[in-house]
């Protein structure tokens, strides 16, 4: 399986370029102009690296990689970036990147450090586990439920959406947010689908903590 990029870069022809050059390597890549649209893929997509620009609409890189580390994504994160005073690489590292290149810079050194990365074990934050209440945990890094100490088995897309609701408490997510972070483009999405894998994660982790809204959506209890 291909080693998906998500790349944030609002100078069009630049983006162009790394997107040929990394696509031409063997990777999927992801472009975005804007910071927004960037962190709400983050929701939507797992992504192997995040190669993030700094000075983009509407948030910036800082903002969206410090909002993502808080809300434990622990996705490897490269700043590509012209910003090259102490005081902007010392920010970019304080706000959970693992690299820093200024611009202009080569092609192959950019592919070399995705590279090197991929090539690491990756945790960010320092809180690896997320209580469910009682007894039921869920490790962020390799979505793992665990109940009493024990790991409990979850289909692919299952601990996908616990993770997602994980990432949004208290929120309440529509059908078609969870639909397209599920499912990826070229697949069919389900109700049915969906509806069993809410009912099984009840099932595991208590029917109160998942609650329905009629023609809206669900939300996940983190009181």
């Amino acid at each position: 399986m291909k080693k998906r990029l998500l790349l944030l870069e609002d100078d069009l022809t630049l983006s162009e370029t790394l997107c040929e050059f990394l696509e031409s390597k063997g990777y999927d890549v992801l472009a975005y102009y804007d910071g927004l649209e960037a962190e709400e893929a983050l929701f939507e997509h797992h992504f192997d690296v995040l190669l993030l620009d700094v000075n983009v609409p509407s948030i910036n890189g800082f903002e969206l990689l410090l909002r993502a580390r808080r809300q434990g994504n622990t996705t490897p994160a490269i700043f590509l970036t012209s910003l090259n005073g102490l005081e902007d690489v010392e920010k970019g590292y304080d706000s959970g990147c693992d690299d820093y290149i200024r611009k202009p810079f080569a092609l192959k050194e950019l592919l070399l450090r995705i590279e090197t990365l991929l090539k690491r074990e990756f945790f960010h934050s320092p809180h690896t586990m997320i209580s469910l209440g009682q007894s039921a945990q869920f490790d962020i890094t390799n979505n793992t439920l665990l109940i009493n100490n024990q790991p409990v088995q979850l289909q692919n897309k299952e601990a996908k959406l616990l993770k997602l609701f994980l990432q949004k408490p208290n929120e309440i997510l529509t059908h078609e947010t969870i639909m397209s972070s599920l499912w990826e483009y070229d697949e069919a999405s389900s109700d049915e689908a969906l509806r069993t894998y809410i009912k099984n994660l009840r099932k595991i982790i208590g029917k109160e903590k998942i609650v329905s809204f009629k023609k809206l959506g669900y939300k996940f209890t983190s009181e």
